[in-house]
């Protein structure tokens, strides 16, 4: 499982079973993961969604659920197997939060036949309350 700490990104590339799943997809593993930093970060490239739950919380705790989603960068081989930074689970303040990047063809019909291409994708970022999966 992972640490539920949010903190700003090092510069780390992630190493081991990850550079295996790399080689094994059909799909640039490091373009996916740039680009889903990119969204999850600074709102680039993607909508981002937040379910009911998360968007009924006072303002200041849906700031502070945001800002840790934008930071988080705890991810490993538990976490993320494949390595594209698409998915975590996290406590901020007292909320349990699961937040999770979709790859969507462009008219949002289906899925992306490609998610390292931005012109066949559209990514979507949901962040919700545990309780809300």
């Amino acid at each position: 499982m992972m640490d539920d700490r949010g903190s700003m990104d090092d510069g780390k590339e992630q190493t081991g079973n990850i550079d295996r799943f790399e080689e094994d997809q059909p799909y640039d593993v490091r373009l996916v993961r740039m680009l889903n930093d990119a969204l999850r970060r600074r709102e680039l490239g993607g909508n981002v969604f937040v379910t009911r739950g998360v968007g009924m919380l006072p303002r200041q705790e849906l700031a502070a659920i945001l800002q840790a989603v934008a930071c988080f960068d705890d991810f490993n081989e538990d976490n993320d197997p494949y390595g594209e930074h698409d998915c975590a689970v996290m406590t901020v303040g007292q909320h349990r939060i699961i937040w999770k990047i979709d790859y969507y063809d462009r008219a949002l019909k289906g899925f992306s036949p490609d998610p390292s291409n931005p012109q066949l994708t559209r990514r979507i970022l949901t962040v919700m309350l545990a309780s809300e999966y």
